[in-house]
Order: structure tokens, then sequence, then C-alpha cells
């Protein structure tokens, strides 16, 4: 969507439909502009961009267009003009599937579906429940799960354990190092455990301003524990300031969950 200067964000779509037909037709194109975006996580804007870039290249109508968004994902912005909606629709679904072939499991939402609402409607479908277990990320993975409607359904809680005292007296993690692969399975575990859930999900790392346990600023590691698999921890190192780490932290754990959900391999994490 195009900003409008002065013009709230969320009025913009109600400005930019009124405004856009007006301009077009005082040009002598009448028409309709619609716009899609394809929300994706697992790698860099850099990547995503060299993956498609024949597609970029070459782009008369659609246009393509990339937005990073934080904790939200990187979006792909697809926006055609027709001579009618559904003229500016079908050549944006043209697009969106030849991205899609592209792109993969990359492409974990559309438009307003959020990470979080997707693994929602995922645990929903499975009639499975969610535990938490959040260290660098104090809170906020379960925050936007409880955000989404319908989470009583699927989430039973989060356990923020942020002390490491916490983390031994409450979840039973008994790795002597609480920045690592070991104690993010334990803390998955423990959340399973401790909440009844089905499915325990764990965040530990290092969010900054200074290294911890010899592991320097953005080292996280991520837990999971879910019927039918063995417990795993996944790796990363991620970019950016304490602020942005959390964000990419969330992100990307319930990236992980989303894959393993769908019975997809891979990491998703960036």
């Amino acid at each position: 969507m195009y900003a409008v200067p002065g013009v709230p964000h969320e009025m913009r779509h109600m400005v930019a439909s009124a405004v856009v037909p007006h301009l077009l037709e005082r040009s002598g194109k009448r028409g309709t502009i619609v716009s899609r975006s394809l929300k994706t996580w697992g790698t860099s804007e850099s990547a995503l961009s060299e993956r498609i870039a024949g597609r970029v290249d070459t782009q008369t109508n659609p246009t393509i267009a990339f937005l990073a968004r934080g904790i939200e994902g990187l979006v792909v912005r697809i926006s055609a003009k027709g001579g009618s909606i559904d003229e500016a629709e079908a050549l944006i679904a043209a697009e969106e599937s030849i991205l899609r072939e592209e792109l993969g499991d990359l492409v974990f939402a559309v438009d307003d579906e959020t990470m979080e609402s997707v693994v929602s409607d995922l645990l929903r479908a499975r009639g499975w429940t969610l535990g938490l277990a959040e260290s660098l990320t104090g809170g906020l993975v379960g925050s936007r799960i409880s955000d989404t409607p319908g989470s009583s359904e699927i989430f039973r809680g989060s356990i923020v354990s942020y002390a490491t005292d916490v983390k031994r007296s409450v979840l039973g993690v008994t790795a002597e190092q609480v920045v690592s692969a070991e104690c993010a399975m334990q803390m998955a575990e423990g959340a399973r455990r401790v909440l009844g859930a089905d499915v325990g999900l764990a965040v530990t790392g290092v969010a900054g301003p200074t290294e911890q346990e010899g592991q320097p600023v953005g080292t996280v590691f991520f837990g999971l524990a879910m019927p039918g698999r063995e417990p795993e921890a996944v790796h990363t190192r991620l970019p950016g300031n304490r602020l942005l780490i959390r964000q990419f932290s969330t992100i990307s754990l319930l990236n992980l969950a989303r894959l393993r959900l769908l019975d997809r391999p891979g990491t998703g994490i960036l």
C-alpha cells in the first residue's frame, strides 16, 4: 500500500481505493490497482532478493517490492493494475503461483495472517495444545500467541524462566550451560510437562548488550518437544540490536514449530 502523508496507516487502504481510480481516470487510464503480501521467513533479505531476482528484473505488471518488517517477517508485495478488480487479481494470482513455486516453505502467510495465527491454526487442526518456556524473549512469544483470536483453545501458557535458578527449579533444567542446545531441549520438555501441553517450545540465548557464558550477543538456541518426534534443539546467530534479536527469536521459534507441524524438514531460521 502506498504511503499517504498525514494519513494513519489503517486508513491508507481506504484513501488509496478512493484516490487511485480517480487519478487513473483523470490520466485517461481507467483501472484498479490491487496488492497482495506474501510473508516469508527463514532466509536473509539479500538471499530472498537473489532467489527471485529473475522475476523482479523483468517485472512490468504486476510489480514486486520487498519490505522488511521485523517480527512480521520479510514481505514480498505483489501489485497489479487491471481494468477491473477481477483482472488485477487474476494477474496477482498468476504471479503469486510462480513466486510460491520458487520460495516454497519460506512463505508462511498472506496479507493479514501472522506467524502466530498460522501456528495456532495448525495446532488447532491437530487438536494439540502449546506450552512455552522463554528466557531472552521475556514473554514476547506468549504475548504474540495470546493476541491471536481463539488462542485459549490451544495455548496453555508461558513460563518466563529468565533467571537460571528458575530454569532449574521450575523447568527441571540440569544442563551446566543455560545458553546451550541441551538447555533449550530441557526447557521445551519442561514446558510440555509442567503446563500439560502437547507441544513444548523454548528459547534461550544472549540478547545483549554483553556476552553470557562465553557466548556472543545474538547467540540463540531453540528447543522443541512434540508427539511423535525426538526433542530437538536448533542453534543460530541472529543480527541486530537487543530488540531485533528478541523479535527475530520470536518469529524464528514459531517458524520452527510451523515447519514441524507441517512435517517439513529444515529449521526455518535465519
